[in-house]
C-alpha cells in the first residue's frame, strides 16, 4: 500500500526482524566506488594543471624540396608513330639515354635527303644572292662612270660656252668696228660726190671711194651675220648643257633603278636564304626529336604509351620518370585561420604511412616513431582546396627520415607551439579558438640557443 494519505500512516520497517538482512550487511562496494571516484576526480584535477604542447595538425605528402627533383613525366615534342623501346618499367636510366625511337607521320618530312636537299637550296640562293650583289657593284661602278662622264661633259659645255660668249664679244667688236668702217666710207663718199661735182675730185677716185664704201658695207653685213652666228652658238651652247645633263641623268637613274632592283632582289634571296636556315635548323632539330632520351638520373616509373604502332600528338605524355637522387620534404595544407602560426624555419614532428608510432599530440618528446621537420618554404597564395601549402624539410638536428621513405606517401603533421596548462587547451579547444603563438622575443632566444649548440 503507497503512503498517499497522512491519516492511513505506513508503519516503518525493522531491519533486525528478518534474517535475509542481517545475512546480507551493508555492501562495502559503495565505500569503494566513492573512494575511487574521488581519486579519479583529484587525478583528473590535478592533471588539467599538466603542461601541454599546442600543436596545428595537418596532413600531407612526401615530395621533394626542389622542383626538378619531383617526379615527371615526359611529352612528344613532335608528333610520331612509336617505332621502338629502349627500356623497361622499373630501370635506371642516367641523362642523354634513349628511351624510344619515333618516326614521321607528316608527309612534308618523309623525304629521308630533306637535310641534304635543303642545304642544296640554300646554297644555290646564296650564290644568286652573290650574283645579285655583284650585279649592284657593276652597277655601282656604272653609275660613278656616268657621274664622272656628266662631270667631264659639263666642263667641256661650260668651256664651249665660255668660248662661244668670247666669240660673241669679238664679233661684236668687229661689227663695231665694221659699223665706224661703214660710217667713214660713207662720210668719204659722200664729200667725194660733192668734191666731183664741184670739180676738185676725179671721177677715178670718187669710183675708189665708192668701192670702199661697198667693201665697208660689205665687211659690216658679215660682221653682223657673225655676231648672229656667235649670239646663236652661244645659245645652242648653253641649250647642249641642259641636253647634257637631262641625257646623263636618264641614263643615271635607268642604273639606279637597276640597281635598286637588283638590291631588291638580293634583299629578297637573302631573306629566302634566312628562311631557310630557320628550316634547315627545324628540320635538323626536328630529326633529333626522333629519339626521346632521358632529361636527368633517374627510375622508369610508367609507360603511358606502350604498343609499338601507336601514333602520338605533340605533347601527348610518353613516360614518366623519378629523378633517382632527391632531397625529401612534407607537403603540407594548413588552414587559413592556422597560417599566421606558420613561420619560416618552425619546427614540425612527423607520422610517416607505413612506420609505426606512438604519439601524444601534447607530449612530443614522449612520442615513439615520429620524424622531425622544419618549415622551408610558406605560399603566399591559397590553394584551390581553400588551404596554404608549406614545404617541411627535415630537421638536420633531429633523427634523419627512413631512407625507405619515397614521394607520394602520406604524413601527418604537427606543428608545434607553446607550452600551456591542459585545462586552458581544452577550454581553447572549446571555444575555437587559435593556438597561442610564440614570443618573439623567446623564439630569438630559442633559435640562437639552438645555434650555438650546433656550434659547439
Amino acid at each position: 500500500m503507497l503512503d498517499l494519505s497522512p491519516h492511513n500512516a505506513v508503519p516503518s520497517l525493522d531491519r533486525s526482524t528478518f534474517s535475509c538482512f542481517r545475512v546480507i550487511g551493508i555492501a562495502s562496494a559503495n565505500r569503494f566506488f566513492a573512494r575511487w571516484l574521488i581519486a579519479a576526480c583529484a587525478v583528473v584535477l590535478v592533471g588539467l594543471f599538466l603542461p601541454w604542447t599546442q600543436n596545428i595538425r595537418a596532413r600531407g605528402t612526401v615530395t621533394s624540396l626542389s622542383p626538378d627533383q619531383r617526379p615527371q613525366t615526359i611529352h612528344a615534342i613532335i608528333p610520331g608513330r612509336l617505332e621502338e623501346w629502349f627500356v623497361q618499367e622499373g630501370q635506371l636510366v642516367e641523362k642523354g639515354d634513349t628511351i624510344l625511337r619515333l618516326s614521321e607521320v607528316k608527309p612534308e618530312y618523309f623525304d629521308p635527303l630533306l637535310l641534304d636537299r635543303t642545304q642544296e637550296q640554300i646554297t644555290a640562293k646564296e650564290l644568286t644572292a652573290r650574283s645579285y650583289d655583284e650585279k649592284v657593284r657593276s652597277l655601282d661602278a656604272q653609275i660613278d662612270a656616268l657621274t664622272g662622264g656628266l662631270r667631264i661633259k659639263l666642263e667641256q659645255a661650260q668651256n664651249k660656252i665660255q668660248q662661244a660668249r668670247l666669240k660673241l664679244q669679238s664679233d661684236s667688236i668687229r661689227v663695231q668696228a665694221a659699223e665706224t668702217e661703214m660710217r667713214v666710207a660713207d662720210e668719204q663718199l659722200a664729200r667725194g660726190d660733192q668734191q666731183f661735182k664741184e670739180g676738185l675730185l676725179s671721177k677715178v677716185e670718187l669710183e675708189r671711194r665708192q668701192v670702199q664704201q661697198q667693201r665697208a658695207n660689205a665687211t659690216l653685213i658679215d660682221a653682223r651675220n657673225k655676231l648672229l652666228d656667235a649670239r646663236n652658238e652661244l645659245l645652242n651652247a648653253q641649250l647642249e648643257v641642259n641636253g647634257i645633263r637631262n641625257d646623263y641623268r636618264d641614263k643615271l637613274s635607268k642604273a639606279e633603278s637597276e640597281k635598286f632592283a637588283s638590291m631588291s632582289q638580293m634583299y629578297t634571296t637573302e631573306a629566302e636564304v634566312s628562311k631557310m636556315q630557320v628550316d634547315l635548323a627545324n628540320y635538323t632539330v626536328r630529326a633529333g626529336n626522333y629519339y626521346v632520351t632521358a632529361p636527368q638520373r633517374g627510375y622508369i616509373t610508367r609507360a603511358v604509351v606502350t604498343g609499338l604502332g601507336e601514333t602520338v600528338k605533340e605533347g601527348d605524355p610518353l613516360v614518366s620518370v623519378m629523378p633517382a637522387s632527391f632531397d625529401l620534404a612534407v607537403e603540407l595544407y594548413v588552414r587559413p585561420m592556422d597560417m599566421p602560426l606558420i613561420t619560416k624555419g618552425q619546427k614540425v614532428r612527423f607520422m610517416f604511412d607505413g612506420w609505426p608510432s606512438i604519439v601524444f599530440s601534447g607530449w612530443p618528446n614522449s612520442s615513439y616513431g615520429t620524424f622531425g621537420g622544419r618549415v622551408a618554404a610558406i605560399d603566399n597564395f591559397i590553394s584551390p582546396n581553400g588551404k596554404y601549402r608549406i614545404l617541411v624539410s627535415a630537421d638536420p638536428e633531429d633523427d634523419p627520415w627512413p631512407n625507405a621513405l619515397r614521394v607520394g606517401g602520406g604524413a601527418v603533421g604537427f606543428a608545434l607551439m607553446s607550452n600551456v596548462p591542459i585545462w586552458y587547451e581544452l577550454w581553447r579547444q572549446i571555444n575555437g579558438f587559435p593556438p597561442d603563438l610564440y614570443d618573439a622575443a623567446q623564439m630569438m632566444n630559442g633559435m640562437r640557443a639552438e645555434e650555438q649548440t650546433g656550434k659547439k
